[in-house]
């Protein structure tokens, strides 16, 4: 053996050769295991039918950003990536180091387009409840575009035609690039703090995806949601459109739509208010000649004040009249109410009532000895009757008659048959006067 290799220098070697064999490839596949540590970093392996290799994409390839890419890779996702071969040596896995990204089918800002309205439709910046009334006639518009450029010359070109007076106040950014995005969100929160403006019109012309990217970005997005002036969306042509036409709280096809939409036309405008004065003109004359017909009307219903004293004068006359009449009668019924009250009076005096109660007490006296000696009488009749029935039932007289009571000695039992004593049994015998004892000598059964 000329040379004996350890597992490290082996692996360094073989991460030599492939290095320097590869430069930067082009790589398809799908993410598959994709991890995301706190280190910012991402870790996948990239796969596709056959075969896999391990893929890193640190985060300063793509300016420390923390999604890595100008969209958010997922896992499942199929990419096309740029990236350089090369050799973890520490486990002896060779991996893509990754630089560049896009989604298989569409492209990376088509796909960012796309998550970021997912996104901010579901925070509610998108939400037609929320969204500003233009003003119907501004005194003061701000427009926010390339100070060069064929937009402005429009907007100013329409607004001159259709409202020369209306101030235009201008806030020059870059509408294309890196640094575009900056530049709206600044003039847009100057425009808020310092313009003294009623509208905001956000204005370039027509492009590629690319050359919209600016009015694409989510910065500019929430400085739109957050202006507290609406703000006119006129990017592009009329079938594009961008993340900033959804948040606006107005979107028009093209710069000279919305030029066109916040300024109405001076002329129409004064004939408008021409119109509307001689329509007030004529409505004040019509109701003047109508009140001047009613106080004419009125004049002629307007008698002498002499006739009508006259007429009230008749009518004092009839009422009083009715007055003396009415009182007259009302006299009348007073005097046959206090005669009626004054006999009530005397029909109900304690002397009346003491005469009439005497009388009543006299005849009731009277009725009730007659009551009382009758029943008395009545009574005695029938107590009488009663004794003769009860002298006829008592027992002594039964007694006075020749009969007597017998019963045993020492119960007592009164006897009624003569199986009730036998021969030698004492008896005491009951007669009308007075009681004696007796022995019972023989028994006979008839």
């Amino acid at each position: 053996m000329k040379e004996i290799l350890t597992v490290t220098k082996l692996n360094l070697n073989i991460k030599n050769i492939l290095e320097s064999s590869f430069g930067f490839v082009w790589v398809e596949g799908e993410i598959s295991n994709l991890r995301r540590p706190q280190s910012g970093h991402a870790y996948f392996t990239l796969k596709d039918e056959n075969s896999q290799i391990r893929a890193v994409v640190f985060q300063s390839a793509f300016g420390m950003r923390k999604n890595a890419a100008a969209f958010d890779y997922e896992e499942g996702m199929s990419i096309i990536c740029r990236a350089k071969l090369s050799v973890y040596h520490p486990r002896g896995e060779y991996q893509l180091i990754i630089d560049a990204i896009e989604p298989k089918g569409v492209g990376a800002l088509q796909k960012a387009f796309e998550q970021l309205k997912e996104r901010l439709q579901k925070e509610g910046l998108f939400d037609e409840k929320r969204k500003k009334k233009i003003p119907f006639l501004p005194r003061r518009i701000g427009v926010i575009t390339s100070p060069t450029g064929a937009v402005i010359k429009d907007i100013l070109s329409v607004t001159r035609r259709r409202f020369p007076s209306v101030h235009i106040l201008i806030a020059p950014v870059r509408v294309q690039g890196s640094e575009a995005p900056a530049e709206i969100i600044r003039a847009m929160d100057d425009m808020n703090r310092f313009g003294n403006i009623d509208v905001i019109i956000l204005a370039r012309g027509g492009g590629s995806l690319e050359d919209l990217a600016p009015f694409n970005d989510e910065g500019v997005a929430r400085a739109i949601y957050a202006s507290n002036l609406p703000v006119i969306s006129a990017i592009g042509h009329e079938t594009d459109y961008t993340i900033a036409d959804f948040v606006s709280d107005l979107r028009t096809p093209t710069p000279s739509a919305a030029a066109e939409m916040v300024v109405p036309v001076k002329r129409e405008l004064m004939e408008m208010v021409e119109s509307c004065n001689l329509r007030l003109i004529q409505y004040h004359r019509r109701a003047t000649e109508k009140r001047t017909e009613t106080v004419f009307m009125l004049q002629d219903r307007l008698r002498d004040p002499r006739e009508k004293i006259n007429t009230l004068r008749l009518l004092v006359d009839e009422r009083l009249e009715r007055l003396k009449r009415t009182a007259a009668n009302r006299q009348d019924k007073l005097r046959n109410r206090m005669r009626e009250l004054g006999m009530r009076i005397i029909h109900q005096s304690p002397v009346f009532q003491i005469k009439t109660q005497r009388l009543r007490m006299e005849n009731a006296r009277k009725d009730l000895t007659g009551f009382i000696k009758t029943a008395v009488g009545d009574f005695n009749n029938r107590v009488q009757n009663d004794m003769t029935v009860l002298d006829t039932l008592s027992p002594m007289a039964i007694l006075r008659r020749g009969y007597s009571i017998a019963r045993t000695l020492p119960s007592g039992v009164i006897i009624t048959i003569a199986d009730a004593v036998v021969p030698g049994g004492e008896v005491a015998v009951k007669v009308f006067e007075g009681s004696f004892q007796a022995r019972v000598t023989k028994v006979e059964q008839e």
